[in-house]
């Protein structure tokens, strides 16, 4: 076990971060909000969990948290009002989101921010160590506990337990949670009496804990009493017009770090970034970052941004008027179609016949479909590929 003690910390310095201060990574928040020095941060690792506090970096601010839009200003309304209350909060969103950096801030806003934060990853932990991990064990409770040990939720006493993808505890852990949730005890592995504990639960998954109850891996019980009060965190696909912020943060930052001199990004390539799909969220948007600074050519960024782009067709949609279903069907069917064919010319080394075997169509078929995609007839006049042209899309 670990422990760091901060004393003094001012309002305005920054926390600990785990591997890396990136928003999607965890970042123990002493005072963003606190009014007061003096506050002691307990935080609590194992080796088989990543630690709390491996490397000194910035906490990033209010404004590059929770942006501009609409969305992360009514999550950091309700985060705020759930703050002082001591009932359990279940924050859900897709990975790289900052989920944990949600919960390290609803610590930090709470009356128990002097308290220690505990933070457990689930599925870091294989499932039958889990339980000694969360409920500790007592000297002499199954071969090689050769002394007790307290465990992560008694560690927690008068603080916060961080919870994070609870939809990996098996059930027979969930039923214990539930009792901990209940009456505030739980009891150690060995022990004959139970102990109780003051501790303020927080829990996160990237998972949807509805599907997880009705496949009979979740149980609704526990669904009740973990979801009283619920933070949904968008996807970054859902908050684009963030991203210029969260680009200048990262540039900012990893220049300084990695002592570079990375240029603002040009204007095509943040008009790229926001119509990027972002399957991997803040993290996957930090990384690309990382690699820009590091490398210095923003074609790095490209190349990473057209690879994604076969998977994720983008389509622009204008919302002010009618929405024609069926000619969008059309178009992304045509672009999906066009992007399969250049995909299998290349893995046949643009051999026209080999592909159009593989496609299970026609020769002449093929050669019409090349056409009307606007691909090249061949490899030697092979050109630069630019998308499909935009088309009107009228009402059918």
């Amino acid at each position: 076990m670990q422990i760091i003690n901060y004393k003094q910390v001012r309002y305005n310095l920054v926390a600990r971060c785990v591997a890396e201060p990136g928003l999607a990574l965890g970042v123990h928040i002493p005072s963003p909000y606190d009014r007061a020095l003096g506050h002691q941060i307990l935080m609590t690792t194992i080796p088989s969990v990543t630690s709390l506090a491996t490397s000194l970096g910035e906490f990033p601010p209010e404004a590059v948290i929770f942006g501009r839009s609409e969305v992360m200003q009514s999550l950091r309304n309700r985060m705020d009002k759930v703050a002082s209350a001591n009932v359990p909060v279940l924050i859900q969103g897709e990975s790289g989101t900052g989920k944990d950096i949600i919960a390290r801030m609803i610590h930090g806003l709470s009356p128990w921010r002097t308290g220690p934060f505990v933070k457990v990853n689930c599925p870091a932990i294989p499932g039958t160590l889990l339980e000694s991990e969360l409920f500790g064990y007592e000297k002499g409770a199954f071969t090689g506990a050769y002394g007790s040990k307290p465990g992560r939720v008694e560690l927690a006493h008068r603080g916060t337990l961080f919870l994070d993808e609870i939809s990996e505890l098996d059930l027979g852990l969930q039923s214990k949670l539930l009792q901990l949730l209940q009456d505030g005890q739980f009891c150690r592995i060995g022990a004959q009496e139970d102990k109780k504990v003051e501790v303020r639960v927080v829990c996160a998954t990237n998972r949807v804990l509805e599907v997880e109850i009705e496949s009979g891996t979740f149980r609704q019980d526990l669904f009740y009493r973990i979801n009283v009060v619920n933070l949904q965190m968008p996807p970054l696909r859902e908050r684009k017009s963030d991203i210029p912020d969260l680009v200048a943060y990262f540039l900012e930052y990893y220049n300084r770090k990695y002592n570079c001199r990375a240029r603002t990004l040009s204007g095509d390539l943040m008009s790229a970034l926001q119509k990027h799909h972002w399957p991997g969220n803040i993290r996957e948007l930090e990384n690309l970052i990382k690699r820009y600074v590091i490398l210095g050519n923003e074609e790095v960024i490209s190349s990473d941004l057209v690879a994604h782009q076969q998977e994720y067709p983008t389509l622009d949609l204008n919302f002010d008027g009618p929405i024609a279903l069926k000619t969008i069907t059309r178009q992304a069917t045509r672009e999906l179609e066009r992007k399969v064919i250049l995909k299998v010319l290349q893995a046949h080394h643009w051999n026209r016949k080999q592909a159009a075997r593989a496609l299970s169509i026609s020769y002449r078929a093929l050669l019409y479909k090349i056409r009307d995609a606007g691909l090249p007839p061949n490899r030697s006049s092979r050109r630069r590929i630019d998308p499909l042209p935009p088309q009107d899309v009228a009402a059918d």
